[in-house]
């Protein structure tokens, strides 16, 4: 399984006869590392370095005497909140790897550790890349991921669980995930390209993190645990990203564990594990595959950052069946009749619970796999369900007069509209939410209020931490397209909400929206028109005095899946639900096809009178609320009035 248990993250420009080969030391209690230069003929094996371009620091020892299993309770880092943590001692003291003879060496010192994840401005944003790597692993076969919490057996303190029943890794890809810039995520499906968001996830997370994994392939079974500890590398004043690793393999004939990298070198790791993260044996150790199955990974994240009040940042206390970001629940400034409403909407939690966030994270999950929180599923949650009066918009992206991609997305007003002032594009990238309720208008005078859209945008590449888009012309062209659909959408149905409309739709653009609205109206009844008659056809071939009557109702819309360009309905169309009869086995009469007309008249009818009544509410509530508001002002102005009494008494 070659020679690299402790990896150290670097990149360098070695000659093709050149090999960098870490020479045998006894571990001093300094933790000293002292790498040797020797020459190598063996091109196959200095190949296989140059691929991965990941230095080994091979620690032998010359005996065990002064290996201990024993472990400590491990120093947390000199501070515990994350936008602190910047801070590193790397004095002429500090304990360095010397090499020689290397031209244009490069090495990952630990500061970018944390400079890396400041990319991550949100803890639930960090989550969310964990969370991708368990969902990539579905074409593996992953059935779940789960998010809980769990404690560090040191010393009691809560730490972060995170694990899957993915693929798993070998001891290579365990490498490559501890390394930087790595990535064998080639399908185009996979979340996941940079091969960064493990590293700036967990260490925005907690200042260490532990990972196990377990993998089968062809037969064989390994097991890996490799160490990312911050704290490790701050309290060592170590110049460069030291990873400890151990690795074991499945001997089926024996059926036993078996060490995989050589017992000096493994003792060395080992011992630096046990020092360093929450287990004091190997025996512990190895105990945490106990519930991984055949195949899967678990990350354990401990010693968690904390906030600027002092307060861990996850809350686990405040709700069992939720993660929070601890003091984030923010009140809203509305009007009190209206505050409840607003702070108990999706789109507001999600910044606060994960479970909520977790809900809207993806677009759609298969069946088959679910998400854990806390020990109970998340529901996925459609943000289109939250929505009433729903179009649905064409729009191509153009560079050059090429069309870059065809994007349908669904525009509606929040069905709590017009008492939540939420409003925004939740933006989803293969699948994954990158920016969630982003608010592409400034609403002035209510224009734009309640307007929420959901699109898919495969054509603009997210940012690395994945919380937003890299700002190119066709992300501003998105960003310009959308405006301008909040506005015609507002300008076109606000009156549905009761609000007037001060920013009238001119005449010509309101009669291109009704006559595609007709066009669109006069081809749902043509189609009806014509099943119709290919009924009447069948009825008289089938002769039957069988009268039985089954209805359906079709959304012919819907079935026909029409991409009706900008804003087809228009204003006082009705939903096109159309009462079609089944022509399975059934013999229909004139007298059957009239009472057809009449029921699809009646239910036209309901439909507007629905619809009158949905507005004519809004109507009253919008003036209760009016009506509260002026009591207040009185009980004020009334207050006021008996001030200047007692004064002038």
């Amino acid at each position: 399984m070659g020679d690299r248990e402790i990896i150290d993250l670097s990149s360098d420009d070695e000659s093709e006869n050149e090999k960098v080969i870490p020479t045998a030391v006894k571990q001093e209690p300094d933790l000293v590392f002292d790498v040797k230069q020797e020459k190598s003929s063996n091109k196959g094996e200095l190949a296989n370095r140059n691929g991965p371009r990941i230095h080994s620091v091979r620690a032998a020892v010359d005996d065990d005497s002064d290996v201990s299993y024993a472990s400590a309770i491990c120093a947390a880092p000199l501070t515990r909140q994350f936008w602190k943590a910047g801070t590193y001692d790397d004095d002429p003291a500090s304990k360095k790897f010397t090499l020689q003879n290397v031209k244009n060496y490069l090495h990952v010192h630990p500061m970018f550790l944390h400079s890396n994840a400041t990319s991550h401005k949100w803890a639930f944003g960090a989550i969310a890349e964990l969370l991708d790597n368990a969902v990539d692993e579905i074409q593996n076969g992953a059935t779940f991921v789960l998010v809980d919490k769990t404690s560090n057996p040191k010393d009691g303190s809560p730490a972060l669980l995170i694990q899957d029943d993915g693929g798993g890794m070998d001891p290579e890809a365990m490498r490559h995930c501890m390394s930087f810039g790595f990535s064998d995520k080639k399908s185009k499906l996979a979340i996941g390209q940079y091969g960064n968001g493990f590293k700036t996830s967990s260490m925005r997370l907690g200042a260490d993190v532990i990972v196990f994994s377990r993998h089968m392939s062809n037969g064989i079974l390994t097991q890996s645990i490799g160490l990312l500890s911050y704290t490790f590398l701050v309290q060592e004043k170590l110049d460069r990203i030291v990873v400890p690793m151990v690795n074991y393999g499945f001997n089926s004939s024996t059926g036993s564990l078996e060490i995989l990298n050589g017992k000096e070198h493994f003792v060395t790791n080992l011992s630096l594990i046990l020092r360093w993260s929450p287990y004091s044996s190997e025996e512990e150790l190895l105990g945490q595959f106990s519930d991984v199955g055949s195949h899967g990974t678990k990350v354990i994240i401990y010693n968690l950052w904390l906030n600027d009040d002092g307060n861990l940042e996850l809350d686990f206390a405040t709700d069992p069946e939720d993660i929070r970001i601890a003091g984030d629940v923010r009140k809203i400034d509305t009007i009190p009749a209206w505050r409840e409403t607003n702070e108990k909407h999706i789109a507001h939690r999600f910044r606060f619970s994960l479970r909520v966030y977790m809900s809207i994270l993806y677009l759609q999950i298969p069946e088959s796999f679910h998400m854990f929180l806390r020990g109970i599923i998340v529901q996925p949650h459609n943000i289109a369900d939250d929505l009433k009066y729903i179009e649905f918009i064409l729009y191509k992206p153009q560079v050059g007069g090429t069309v870059e991609a065809t994007v349908v997305t669904t525009v509606g007003f929040l069905k709590e509209a017009p008492r939540v002032i939420m409003h925004g594009f939740n933006v989803y990238h293969k699948n994954r939410l990158i920016l969630p309720f982003w608010q592409v208008v400034n609403y002035i005078d209510s224009r734009g209020r309640g307007v929420v859209g959901i699109l898919q945008a495969d054509f603009v590449e997210p940012t690395h931490n994945k919380q937003d888009f890299e700002k190119t012309s066709l992300f501003q062209k998105l960003e310009a397209r959308l405006k301008e659909m909040t506005w015609e959408y507002w300008d076109v149905h606000c009156r549905l909400l009761g609000y007037r409309e001060k920013y009238p739709v001119p005449k010509a653009k309101q009669a291109e929206l009704n006559r595609k609205s007709y066009l669109v109206d006069a081809k749902a009844a043509n189609e009806n028109a014509e099943l119709r008659k290919r009924t009447m056809r069948n009825t008289s071939e089938q002769g039957s005095n069988n009268k039985r009557k089954i209805y359906e109702q079709v959304d012919l819309h819907n079935s026909k899946k029409h991409a009706k360009e900008e804003n087809v309905k228009g204003v006082g169309i009705s939903q096109n639900m159309q009462v079609i009869p089944a022509p399975a086995e059934q013999v229909l009469d004139q007298e059957t096809l009239t009472l057809l007309d009449e029921n699809q008249k009646l239910q036209t009818k309901c439909l507007e009178s629905e619809k009158i009544q949905e507005e004519l509410n809004l109507k009253v509530t919008d003036l209760r609320s009016k009506i509260e508001a002026a009591r207040e002002q009185q009980n004020l102005l009334l207050a006021q009035l008996q001030l200047l009494d007692v004064k002038d008494e």
